[in-house]
């Protein structure tokens, strides 16, 4: 499955409507491991008769062509050209009325081991064709613009047959469906296998009556009911909030163990990981309930924002996931603390959006050319897209941001849209100007924004000064509007000023306070209201005051957060006003736990490092590692009596619960155990992993355990109880390496790839260990380049089966060049025998490509 052949630089300029109009596809299939036939019968018309153009269809190597017909007769030969990527028919083989085309190919599932198109996964057939898996099933304009209503057959004596749409037929292994909305192909999807349904049914608000399944291999139902649960909850906010209301008769979501994504919202027939579906108390982690709700919802939601209204090309893709994420964090931020929500995705957004902005992969929201999609499925796409559509929300406001959905809706409802159509829609029902804001869409990179402050009798004037840093193929940034939300805080802590967005437009620009009886402490960028880095003269005392008073939670939150890093940068002095202003917060027992668990936990060693290198420093790792070491110790020992105290009173009575409320205290139980090993050697830890009844609290243990060298007992248990559980195996590999002490995290991982349960093939298995160590920040860039030579080694192997998995895994070196010489010197060693490998495919030398070329 890998291509020697470079694939052409696809360019956003050369976008041409597809020549053809397709009314309707029919598929007939007969499915078998080694066989499978694939009947294929288009109606097409071109759209212009006097202008002849030849009929041009997506089709990877792998189809075996064995039949050919327009109107029911081949065509000469000489007219019909086939290459490893495409079938063409001649111009003038082609009727110039409308006709039919039909195609018969034979492909093998069996030996699909990319996981792309249609393949078997434990016995089980199932699809993946978004973004061009469609044409490695048959010949077909496999592009997002092409929209048409589907008829599928499907032939199986496998006892469920699914497709999307609405069920027609199902008797003497035929099943038939319909899907009645017009889609492109890289929404189609079928499963066929040995499966057990839970069900459920919902009524629309207009009354139509919907059955809902969550498919399942036998034996996992009790597992499946949280997902059923999350999936009516997502139904129902969208009527409630959007006012979408859901469109046919069935809506099923099958759990698929081999799956290169998260999830996919083919329409009515969702496929996912099963990693975001099954759920137990004893198997899944909190974070993991959580995962499903949000996973569920975003998928559910892309029926509207994706299916109904697609994008017109790839080059569009945040229109619809932009959009789509966004729409998932305000569903859970309803279902769950808002406040917190924010702070985990602003927490997502630096940890792998603003990395990505600051290395050779950066690129705009929309790009203007690719050589490879699937790279492009990034944090660019999906959490700043997200961001941009939050901003323009604060800048419309409420009331303007629901208009212009209803318009949106209305008027692209059926459409392949663009970004362009998008914002005209925000213009046309609000009146703004989107002309400058369109370049968070264009541009790359994330603003830095300067603030310093004047007091002059009683009028405060903040100035702003913004700019962007050189990015690939992009030197040169113009401003952006950029919405600065503001808050001002008396000197003895209370409110003096509501909160104002301040909208900056210019590369510099000036905002005036007036009336002030004392000078105010300025609490900025409030709910993180611009995907920014912010650079302000503060001092830790006013970071502390902050940190106390401020009433806007993420912008108290991130007082704490710069107190800790300013602590882990600054040396002693610093470090002691961090550790007494965390003390005060974790005793506020009005604070909500989970936001008290995120102010107790320290910024991760990657973004120590990454704020290292935007001060223009080299980061070592062994040194931010040791640093934040002594300050977890530092606070452990200060603060010993109230750890001990939060963690005994947040245990939560009673049987397990996902709710947003137990799951607060857990967080914060955990947070003050993860200090608190820090000085008793983990006796709290080996205790709780032999008495706690669920795997939140387990998985927290054992990761203390592995740090501390102690978890030899407590993993081979876990193994012992669910050896035969695959999704609790992948936590049992990535811990392993990801809490791993530094120095052991590759020795650790060789051993764990050579462990019997290592189904490298397996995208879980493989992300569990490959990125657990590269989440391991001192462990994978290891000073003699141990780290990044197993991780080159295992991603030339998985690029030669999944090139997919490869290429995305690849980005754990993204960030390389910030790093001293040795380890540049190793890196590039890695990356350029990865370069190098006769056969790579273009998914993963594009990446690896890349990189390399930052280091030049």
């Amino acid at each position: 499955m890998s291509a020697t052949n470079p694939q052409p630089v696809q360019h956003l300029a050369d976008y041409r409507p597809w020549p053809f109009g397709l009314t309707e596809t029919r598929l007939d299939l007969t499915l078998a491991p080694r066989d499978t036939i694939v009947r294929a019968a288009l109606d097409l018309a071109p759209r212009d008769a006097s202008d002849p153009q030849d009929l041009v269809l997506d089709g990877g190597a792998g189809l075996r062509l064995q039949a050919l017909r327009i109107d029911g007769q081949a065509p000469d030969p000489v007219h019909v050209t086939r290459t490893d990527e495409q079938l063409i028919i001649a111009a003038a083989a082609l009727p110039h009325a409308p006709f039919t085309l039909e195609t018969e190919v034979a492909i093998d599932p069996a030996d699909n081991t990319a996981f792309e198109g249609l393949y078997l996964s434990g016995g089980m057939f199932c699809t993946q064709c978004e973004a061009e898996g469609f044409r490695h099933i048959t010949f077909y304009p496999d592009r997002p613009d092409v929209m048409t209503t589907f008829r599928v057959t499907l032939r199986s004596a496998l006892p469920v047959r699914l497709s999307n749409g609405n069920p027609v037929g199902d008797a003497d292994g035929v099943a038939e469906w319909h899907d009645p909305w017009p889609k492109p192909a890289y929404l189609f999807a079928l499963v066929a296998g040995d499966l057990v349904a839970v069900s459920d049914r919902f009524t629309t608000r207009s009354g139509r009556d919907v059955a809902l399944n969550v498919w399942v291999r036998p034996g996992d139902q009790d597992r499946a009911g949280f997902a059923m649960e999350s999936l009516i909850k997502s139904m129902r906010w969208d009527e409630d909030v959007y006012g979408r209301e859901y469109d046919l008769d069935v809506f099923n979501i099958v759990a698929v163990d081999d799956f290169n994504m998260g999830a996919m919202e083919n329409k009515g027939l969702n496929i996912f990981n099963s990693k975001l579906v099954l759920a137990s108390p004893e198997t899944a982690t909190d974070t993991d309930y959580e995962r499903i709700e949000a996973v569920i919802a975003h998928e559910y939601f892309h029926n509207w924002t994706g299916n109904r209204i697609t994008c017109r090309d790839w080059f569009q893709l945040c229109l619809k996931e932009g959009l789509t994420v966004f729409r998932d964090q305000q569903f859970t931020s309803d279902m769950r603390s808002a406040a917190v929500k924010r702070i985990e995705d602003v927490q997502t957004l630096r940890a792998r959006q603003f990395r990505e902005d600051q290395g050779p992969l950066a690129h705009p929201p929309r790009p203007d050319r690719y050589e490879e999609i699937n790279n492009f499925y990034t944090a660019t796409v999906y959490e700043k897209g997200a961001e941009v559509i939050g901003m323009l929300k604060n800048l419309v406001g409420d009331d303007g941001y629901a208009r212009a959905l209803d318009l949106y809706f209305t008027r692209h409802d059926g459409d392949a849209a663009t970004i362009e159509d998008w914002l005209t829609v925000f213009q046309d029902a609000t009146g703004r100007d989107l002309t400058q804001f369109k370049r968070w869409y264009t541009d790359a990179g994330t603003p830095t924004l300067e603030m310093t402050e004047d007091w002059q009798d009683g009028t405060l004037t903040l100035t702003f000064a913004q700019s962007t840093p050189p990015t690939p193929g992009q030197p040169d940034k113009p401003a952006r509007v950029i919405p600065i939300a503001v808050g001002l805080i008396g000197p003895n802590g209370d409110e003096v000023t509501p909160t104002r967005v301040l909208e900056m437009t210019e590369a510099r620009q000036s905002f005036t306070f007036d009336g002030l009886g004392a000078r105010p402490v300025v609490s900025v960028l409030r709910g993180f209201s611009a995907p920014v880095m912010l650079k302000r003269p503060l001092d830790d005392a006013t970071r502390a005051f902050l940190l106390a008073h401020d009433t806007d939670p993420f912008a108290r939150w991130e007082a704490g957060r710069e107190l800790a890093l300013s602590a882990l940068t600054q040396g002693d002095a610093a470090q002691k006003a961090y550790i007494a202003a965390i003390g005060t917060l974790a005793a506020d027992e009005g604070a909500d736990p989970a936001f008290r668990a995120l102010c107790l936990t320290l910024p991760g060693e990657e973004e120590i490092a990454t704020r290292i290198a935007a001060g223009g420093a080299t980061p070592d790792p062994d040194a931010i590692h040791a640093t934040r070491s002594d300050l977890a110790r530092r606070i452990a020992l200060t603060h010993q009596d109230l750890l001990a105290g939060l963690y005994d009173a947040m245990t939560v009575p009673g049987a397990y619960s996902p709710d947003a409320q137990s799951a607060a205290r857990r967080s914060l139980r955990i947070a003050a155990l993860g200090l608190l090993s820090r000085i008793d050697g983990g006796d709290r830890a080996a205790v709780l992993f032999g008495i706690a009844s669920n795997m939140t609290e387990r998985m927290a243990a054992l990761a203390v355990l592995v740090r501390l060298g102690r978890a030899t007992s407590a993993l081979q248990i876990l193994s012992d109880e669910f050896g035969d559980n695959r999704l609790v195996m992948d936590k049992w590999f990535s811990v392993q390496v990801m809490a791993a002490p530094p120095e052991q995290a590759v020795a650790i991982a060789r051993d764990l790839a050579a462990h019997r349960d290592f189904d490298w093939q397996n995208p879980n298995r493989f992300r569990a260990l490959l990125g657990g160590l590269a989440a391991n920040h001192a462990g994978f860039h290891a000073a003699d380049g141990s780290g990044y030579d197993f991780t080159a080694d295992w991603l030339i192997r998985m690029d030669a089966a999944n090139p997919q998995i490869a290429a995305r895994m690849s980005t754990a070196f993204e960030i390389w060049p910030r790093y001293d010489a040795p380890r540049r010197a190793h890196a590039r060693n890695a990356l350029e025998r990865i370069a190098t490998l006769a056969g790579l495919s273009r998914n993963t030398r594009e990446m690896v490509s890349r990189m390399i070329a930052a280091g030049q």
